[in-house]
């Protein structure tokens, strides 16, 4: 067990990391001349390409998914593709510091789904949240610099859906392995967002514009994905998401050295927040997702499957 949570702590880091660095190239292809929606279906569907010709390669076994649990995989692609467009719409309006401060939320969020799945919360958890919140609210105090309500309401819906997408991905991380969900999601994500872009948008920049950025974000994809499922299948949904609170620091430091924006003593109080919620970890008391019959979403319980019925 303790293996297992080591692992799941290093991958929820290593997700925190990359989904860091996301907000800053997906701003930096929207300044080039992608549009939002260009950004989100060329990032998620290149990096559902890649995921599926590794599998093809080495893993082919990854490729089995019980029926249900498919099922969920796409429920929560569909939920995260939407959430998608709301996040890189809003990033158009925000900046990607302040926009990235907003949809750090959505632990909160993740708590209310989580108590209407019926999951315990242990009390540590409940204060690294509670510690969490008001960081954020100070990370939010922009001085004299107005925020675009319109862009923080449409961050705010992405952070709901992301958190839902989690759950739904924490039941069926418990019969399956990382790479088959992260595939799953990442192919219901890529469908979604490219139906999307196909009624509303198909706009591509000049041929003169660096795709670097896309390339980048479809990296960056790929690599948070995989992590991400990782940690939340070792500890589950909440844990994963307090800890993925660092890629704020990711996208700060980032976002002054490259995109040039700059905070206030308040905000960086607020920062300090956020790191006692991270540091607390290492005293948290937590273990994997178990199979719970009931819940919001105890339908994607699957059949029980002998490890010697799987024929790959």
């Amino acid at each position: 067990m303790a293996t297992g949570r080591a692992r799941g702590l290093q991958a929820a880091v290593a997700s925190a990391i990359f989904l860091g660095l996301a907000p800053i190239f997906g701003k930096q292809a929207i300044l080039l001349g992608f549009s939002p929606l260009a950004v989100v279906t060329l990032r998620t569907t290149l990096a559902a390409m890649l995921l599926f010709i590794i599998m093809a390669i080495f893993k082919r076994k990854f490729f089995f998914i019980y029926p249900v649990g498919l099922w969920g995989c796409f429920l929560a692609g569909f939920t995260n593709g939407l959430g998608s467009i709301l996040y890189y719409t809003a990033l158009s309006r925000l900046d990607a510091s302040i926009g990235q401060l907003i949809y750090s939320f959505y632990p909160l969020f993740l708590a209310f789904w989580l108590l209407l799945d019926r999951n315990p919360i242990s009390r540590l958890t409940l204060v690294r949240l509670g510690l969490s919140i008001p960081g954020i609210i100070l990370l939010l105090s922009t001085g004299t610099e107005s925020i675009d309500w319109i862009g923080a309401f449409l961050m705010s819906g992405s952070a709901v859906l992301y958190a839902f997408h989690l759950i739904i991905n924490q039941r069926v991380l418990y019969e399956v392995p990382a790479p088959t969900v992260t595939f799953y999601t990442l192919l219901a994500m890529g469908v979604t967002v490219s139906v999307v872009y196909g009624l509303f948008d198909r706009s591509l920049p000049t041929p003169s514009t660096p795709w670097w950025p896309i390339l980048g974000m479809a990296l960056i994809t790929f690599l948070s994905r995989v992590t991400l499922f990782l940690g939340v299948k070792f500890l589950g949904g909440l844990q994963t998401a307090i800890l993925g609170l660092g890629e704020l620091f990711v996208t700060l430091i980032s976002a002054q050295i490259w995109l040039g924006d700059r905070f206030t003593v308040w905000q960086w109080v607020g920062a300090a927040f956020l790191g006692i919620s991270l540091f607390l970890v290492a005293f948290d008391k937590f273990g994997p997702e178990k199979r719970r019959k009931s819940g919001l979403l105890a339908w994607l319980n699957p059949p029980f499957i002998q490890p010697g019925d799987i024929r790959w």
